[in-house]
């Protein structure tokens, strides 16, 4: 090897445990600020699959916690509702109809589902003077039509929030392709990629649904089912998009399969072979026949 050989620089990083107690975050604020956007991570150069934090990225917002915190910050139904100085109920009725749209959500002691909310985000949709319709006065008859109807977009547009922040995470159309089958059921997967081997290989990036329960109990069996979409046309969408990324995943990098064996089994020769020139040896007939001829000839 030439003594001229210069390893590569790996740029310094920290893991995310860390890079959130440096910042003074909780651990759900510094994921959410990842999700967000707000705070840059990059994939582990050792390998395997983890994320972390490039030490220029924790120096850079050293100065600026107390904005970061600010930024995800979240409330729930209650605390959004007096924010936006509207009642408890009407603040629901827009999130049923999809006017506000929940960033996470977790379930309490009685299983029941918090949606929770950027505050920031509500605080710029009162400051607009053209939402002032919705929050004071009567409901439109069109939204009240919905209403009775049992709308409600609340999970359908968490999913649609949540797949955009594993779509940013992504470094490849493999993982874009986990991502999306992230909100489909089994069932739709398997009509989509038959081929086993490549479902598979999708499956190792499929992220699960938010960790909510011990694996199999009720509470998470209500967060998967918050997670797998439901909707006619939803799952049209995310159908369309898995096939078109399945594409982009195959020419960028086949699905592993197991390699074939490099020779052939010989074939095992039926009887033993006899020597050149001996007369063929006479078959026996079987025992039943043998019995059956004595019979005829006594």
């Amino acid at each position: 090897m030439s003594s001229n050989t210069v390893a590569p620089q790996q740029t310094p990083s920290c893991p995310a445990s860390r890079a959130a107690r440096e910042l003074g975050l909780k651990r759900s604020e510094f994921d959410l600020a990842v999700h967000l956007g707000r705070i840059r991570t990059v994939p582990d150069e050792g390998g395997g699959g983890r994320r972390v934090v490039p030490r220029t990225e924790v120096d850079r917002l050293l100065g600026a916690t107390r904005e970061l915190r600010e930024h995800v910050r979240v409330v729930g139904t209650g605390e959004a509702a007096a924010l936006m100085q509207v009642p408890a109920s009407r603040f629901t009725r827009l999130a049923r109809l999809g006017v506000v749209v929940p960033v996470r959500f977790y379930l309490n002691r009685y299983r029941a589902v918090v949606w929770q909310y950027l505050a920031e985000e509500l605080e710029q949709f009162t400051a607009d003077d053209h939402n002032a319709c919705l929050l004071k006065g009567r409901t439109p008859e069109s939204m009240r039509g919905h209403l009775a109807a049992g709308r409600d977009l609340r999970a359908r547009n968490w999913r649609g929030r949540h797949l955009g922040f594993l779509l940013r995470q992504c470094d490849d159309p493999w993982q874009k392709a986990g991502a999306l089958a992230a909100f489909l059921d089994p069932l739709q997967i398997a009509e989509i990629v038959d081929d086993p081997y490549e479902r598979t290989h999708l499956n190792r990036y499929r992220p699960g649904p938010p960790a909510h329960g011990a694996p199999g109990s009720p509470a998470a069996h209500l967060v998967e089912k918050i997670a797998t979409a439901d909707d006619p046309d939803e799952i049209a969408w995310l159908r369309a998009d898995l096939h078109r990324t399945l594409d982009e995943a195959r020419a960028h990098r086949p699905a592993p399969r197991p390699e074939p064996s490099g020779h052939a089994e010989e074939p095992r020769p039926p009887h033993p072979t006899a020597e050149p020139g001996t007369p063929p040896r006479p078959r026996r007939a079987p025992r039943d026949l043998l019995s059956i001829l004595r019979r005829r000839n006594s």
